[in-house]
């Protein structure tokens, strides 16, 4: 991937919406953490899972319904939530939406 620091850039574009998809993009990678752009179809999403560290989601567009420790919520564009480590969560997309994941590879 081309190298994009110091590049002002719009976030939406770095991924596509597929039909029937899920399309991520990794955008940076450190052994601190990384950050990933996701497209998801409507209807689409990522079954329950758990992960060792926080992560941040931001929606830069759509809508997604992410369940955290059994408890639903409705993110928005605009909006963001964090998933705490070692809680059960999932993502699926309530409309076609698109998220920015943050990755904190630390221990508070």
């Amino acid at each position: 991937m081309k190298d994009i620091s110091a590049i002002a850039a719009k976030l939406s574009r770095f991924v596509s919406y597929q039909a029937g998809s899920v399309v991520s993009r990794e955008i940076i990678r450190r052994d601190v953490g990384t950050i990933t752009v996701f497209a998801f179809d409507k209807g689409q999403g990522l079954s329950e899972h758990t992960a060792p560290f926080d992560a941040f989601i931001y929606i830069v567009d759509g809508e997604a319904s992410i369940m955290i420790n059994g408890d639903l919520h409705t993110v928005k564009s605009g909006e963001f939530i964090i998933m705490p480590a070692n809680k059960p969560h999932a993502v699926r997309a309530v409309k076609k939406f698109k998220m920015m994941l943050v990755m904190i590879r630390g221990k508070a």
